[in-house]
């Protein structure tokens, strides 16, 4: 199967090449002004027709955030990208305002699970008036030659600590989803190090800490089916020409067609509304929703090595929640985190992370105190409305920017207040000799539970 699944994909793509370059010519034939049948209804569905197949049937590259203007103390000020690290997989994109502001910085980890970090376009816009906004932008697998270094997820969580050591301390990290787990487990490796370059907080946002709460269809799939499966049916080899050729990948496009078949019914009625829109002549309302599908309909391809670990880390094993997980040679226990501010955001109607999953994170952290725990449940949001759209803007973005600011080290010295936070697993290395770290939790977690009870 994974010599030859790729291979029908592309050749599927290259028999409907034709017909979509029909359609749109169709397309700019029969929407030309210059047209004198353009007015015509007939013209008008067709046109739109030919519209909505060569949308959904095009290859789609990489989409640009676009984002070159935002808004700080009431002026608009120009916003710049810039690659400030560039790795193999991943590069570090810093939004740089020109603005003389000194505000806290904020690394936005995306999810590697199929669509670019363009997907979290409204997250990095509603956080760019008051914070530094950094983002991880993956890079597509198709395009990484078989010669690079391997990826999995421990590879993933070094890069979430060596982006907090070139951020420096009093960073704080938003964590869309998939990356919920690294980011909690690079947490807490870096805590247990007593690493100053721990974050000041992190959010998590509707992310697999613990997929045995409130199992959705995805987690009972991916529990289901033994690793061997998912091997054989869904990890294929990239075809040439790709300068990822040979390479083991989970496709974009499974993924894609996964996510489409989860709600196949609401993108339907989304197709139809839009051919609606594009007949009635209603561009604003149809721009809107073709600006969502060629975000939506851009994926790319993950490392097999990668897709099987999180898989088998996350879905099977559920070594995060049971204390069990390792990194590297690195212990990853939760009640290590005793300095990092944790608010875990979900949605009511989340179909990918049951509710449940997210708010799992301050249960397992124990030896943090609850003042430093937030929980926010939205109601009426799905997975995608938890950090895009009216309700993140209105309702979930403002609640996040003031944890972070109750919990900035920066800002509580401004205001004449101590950091309250305790370094005190800063002499667990000793003589380059690791103490027995899960003993020094235990205990360091049943003194916790008899100061501050229960956690929230």
């Amino acid at each position: 199967m994974s010599s030859t699944l790729y291979l029908m994909h592309e050749m599927q793509r290259l028999a409907m090449a034709p017909a979509r370059v029909a359609a749109e010519g169709a397309k700019i034939a029969l929407k030309n002004p210059y047209n004198p049948f353009a007015k015509g209804h007939m013209a008008k569905v067709i046109g739109s027709a030919a519209d909505i197949f060569e949308q959904w049937t095009r290859r789609y590259g990489k989409p640009d955030f676009g984002l070159t203007k935002t808004v700080c103390n009431g002026k608009v000020v120009e916003v710049t990208e810039e690659i400030v690290i560039h790795r193999t997989y991943c590069n570090l994109l810093h939004f740089k305002r020109d603005a003389k502001r000194h505000d806290p910085a904020v690394l936005i980890v995306a999810p590697l699970s199929g669509h670019y970090a363009s997907l979290l376009r409204g997250t990095v816009e509603t956080m760019l008036p008051d914070h530094e906004v950094y983002i991880t932008d993956w890079q597509d697998c198709r395009l990484i030659p078989i010669t690079a270094d391997r990826f999995n997820l421990n590879d993933y969580i070094d890069y979430v600590i060596d982006f907090l050591h070139f951020l420096g301390p009093n960073v704080h990290v938003i964590a869309v989803c998939q990356p919920s787990v690294p980011v909690l487990a690079a947490t807490c490796v870096m805590s247990g190090w007593g690493d100053h370059c721990a974050p000041a907080s992190i959010t998590l946002i509707g992310g697999p800490i613990d997929t045995r709460k409130s199992p959705t269809a995805v987690n009972k799939l991916a529990y289901e089916k033994p690793i061997q499966w998912f091997e054989r049916n869904v990890i294929a080899t990239i075809p040439p020409p790709y300068p990822g050729m040979f390479r083991k990948v989970y496709p974009g496009f499974i993924q894609l067609t996964n996510f489409v078949s989860m709600n196949l019914e609401r993108h339907l009625e989304s197709m139809n509304q839009l051919f609606d829109h594009l007949v009635q002549g209603d561009d604003d309302e149809a721009e809107k929703k073709r600006s969502f599908y060629d975000e939506y309909l851009a994926v790319m391809d993950l490392p097999a090595e990668f897709y099987l670990q999180t898989v088998k880390t996350v879905f099977h094993d559920h070594s995060l929640p049971k204390g069990e997980m390792i990194a590297r040679w690195h212990p990853v226990l939760p009640a290590f985190v005793d300095r990092t501010a944790i608010m875990c955001v979900e949605g009511e109607l989340d179909d990918i992370s049951g509710v449940g999953q997210t708010k799992a994170a301050l249960e397992i952290t124990s030896s943090l105190n609850n003042g430093m725990k937030l929980y926010h449940m939205q109601k009426g949001a799905g997975h995608y409305g938890v950090f895009n759209g009216s309700k993140w803007r209105g309702d979930i973005a403002p609640r996040i920017k003031q944890f972070m600011r109750d919990h900035d080290l920066d800002i509580g010295k401004a205001r004449g207040l101590r950091p309250t936070r305790k370094n005190a697993l800063s002499t667990r290395w000793r003589l380059g000799k690791l103490i027995d770290a899960p003993s020094a939790a235990k205990k360091r977690a049943g003194r916790s539970t008899k100061k501050a009870g229960k956690p929230a």
